[in-house]
């Protein structure tokens, strides 16, 4: 049994529950980037809480050599191996009307978030239905089956362009702070939240919803065709310098954000008015 033979039998479970709106798979298993540590991403919309006591139910009647149940880290989700295959299960529980609302932020207001601002929108575009009682979620999939919108690009933009070095408080000023106290866990910290914002800009240029934090430059090879010169070699200078706490650190991520900078302006955007 494979990964999608695993994933239908695990919805196959959870579609006789009265409440479930709709099941799709997501994640590696739609964007053809699988891997041997790629896990099954399962999205159980679903119109109110579904008692932890049926998902264990659920979960022990299916197989699982290890599992975490009522996970609320992140979203409210279970998580276990499958005791036939190996393969991780992770099952998210979203609310409808929660799902409706992220798409109407990016496509309806077209408002930005600080880094991954179109994830969302990319999950449920690329879902792949394997429940859907009332159509709800095929009709979802239509209102997202839409151009970019040049207002949201903008706000991308705007958002996230400045706090890479534009403004007072931005990720390398911080940086350049925590390398002058020696402070590693800062200056990777902001470094993170640098490629956050780096990144949910590259993706608005090229008009590519954001992938979410995994195999992000396999994504930007394969689905972008503006990209900064030298961004991997300089990615990799980046984090040893990070990991140092070496100066030449800011030099490297001058020449990172320049190389960002010169795609905003073949498109038509000012970055030192940002």
């Amino acid at each position: 049994m494979d990964g999608t033979d695993l994933a239908k039998k695990v919805s196959e479970q959870f579609k006789p529950i009265a409440c479930v709106e709709a099941i799709a798979v997501g994640g590696s298993r739609t964007s053809g980037l699988i891997d041997a540590q790629s896990d099954i991403d399962l999205y159980i919309y679903t119109n109110k809480e579904i008692p932890v006591e049926k998902r264990e139910e659920i979960v022990n009647k299916l197989g699982a050599s290890k599992a975490n149940m009522n996970l609320t880290y992140w979203d409210t989700g279970d998580e276990w191996f499958d005791q036939e295959t190996g393969l991780e299960v992770d099952v998210m529980y979203w609310s409808p009307t929660w799902i409706e609302e992220q798409l109407d932020r990016v496509l309806v207001r077209h408002q930005a978030s600080m880094g991954y601002t179109t994830c969302f929108w990319r999950t449920v575009k690329n879902s792949k239905i394997l429940f859907d009682r009332n159509n709800w979620f095929y009709k979802l999939q239509e209102k997202s089956n839409q151009p970019y919108p040049l207002e949201l690009k903008r706000a991308i933009i705007a958002k996230n362009h400045p706090v890479l070095r534009n403004v007072i408080p931005a990720y390398t000023h911080q940086i350049k702070k925590a390398l002058e106290r020696n402070d590693l866990v800062s200056i990777n910290h902001r470094l993170a939240a640098l490629f956050a914002s780096y990144f949910d800009v590259l993706f608005a240029i090229n008009e590519v919803l954001h992938p979410g934090e995994k195999k992000i430059l396999k994504f930007v090879n394969e689905e972008c065709t503006l990209i900064p010169e030298n961004l991997e070699t300089l990615i990799s200078l980046i984090f040893q310098s990070g990991a140092a706490g070496d100066l030449e650190l800011l030099n490297e991520l001058d020449a990172l954000i320049d190389g960002l900078d010169k795609l905003l302006m073949i498109e038509g955007f000012h970055p030192e008015k940002n």
